[in-house]
């Protein structure tokens, strides 16, 4: 579900999902080039294991997740239901009052950045009328923590950091850090250090996740299909060297090679329940 037109510089999706009767079982939350925020609806999000090692496991009953290359690993126990917003990391200013980069890796309760607000809104998502009426509610939260500040949404990242990100975006993670740094007149350590600031990722890593997004999206696409999905093609289109390179990329982001990932996501996404949209 897209957001309304004032928020799609900031927001890319609204997905929302109610699962029953599934196998126990655990759910990767892969890196991706948007932070998340979630807010549940009938049972909280158990993490097992965070994208920084250093956080204990916990449950939450809303949760925003920064910028990560390693997998959250959230356990169920056969349900599963909640909405995922996916935020663009140059629009965190905007609608969080903090960069990205103070996030990266981070798992928080989604009131440690949103206030008393984010517990008020999971609490009406919760007792909403179905599905339009929560994305309803959404639209209306964000919108009016855009116009919270009198002079529109305040400052926002340098446009060198926004012009780095819109390259990367169109070359789908395939421009160099030199190219990058020579279009925005600064240099490599230089941009590498203000995007990090910004964002939470070097401008490399970034790219790395801007690659790799893309590659498991189509491999879940295929999936769906029925059809046997084709690495060796996937990794040509993706922009990887060979399949061996998709394979150690995906341990590395994923944590598993993509059939164990294949095995466990559509396990659950094969099973009964209602969803919107990716979780």
């Amino acid at each position: 579900m897209r957001p309304a037109p004032p928020l799609r510089p900031y927001v890319s999706e609204y997905a929302g999902y109610r699962q029953a009767g599934l196998p126990p079982g655990r759910h990767r939350g892969l890196p991706s080039p948007r932070l998340t925020l979630i807010f549940t609806l009938d049972e909280p999000l158990t993490l097992a294991g965070h994208p920084d090692a250093g956080q204990a496991p916990g449950t939450y009953d809303t949760l925003i997740g920064g910028l990560h290359t390693r997998p959250a690993l959230i356990d169920h126990q056969g349900r599963q239901s909640g909405i995922q917003i996916g935020l663009h990391p140059l629009g965190a200013r905007a609608l969080l009052g903090l960069p990205a980069g103070e996030l990266a890796s981070l798992d928080l309760p989604a009131e440690v950045v949103l206030g008393r607000c984010g517990a008020d809104l999971g609490e009406r998502l919760r007792t909403a009328r179905g599905w339009p009426e929560r994305f309803a509610l959404l639209d209306a939260a964000l919108l009016q923590r855009l116009s919270r500040e009198p002079g529109g949404p305040g400052p926002g990242p340098s446009p060198e950091v926004v012009r780095a990100w819109q390259l990367l975006a169109w070359s789908r993670g395939a421009a160099p850090v030199a190219t990058l740094a020579e279009d925005v007149g600064w240099s490599a350590r230089h941009l590498t250090a203000r995007f990090r600031q910004e964002t939470g990722l070097t401008p490399k890593t970034a790219a790395r996740v801007i690659r790799f997004d893309r590659a498991r999206r189509l491999l879940g696409a295929e999936a769906r299909t029925g059809r046997p999905p084709l690495l060796a093609d996937l990794a040509v289109r993706c922009g990887y060297f060979d399949q061996a390179h998709l394979a150690r990329e995906f341990r590395s982001l994923a944590g598993c090679p993509p059939s164990q990932w294949l095995a466990e996501e559509f396990r659950n996404v094969q099973a009964a329940g209602d969803a919107f949209g990716e979780r």
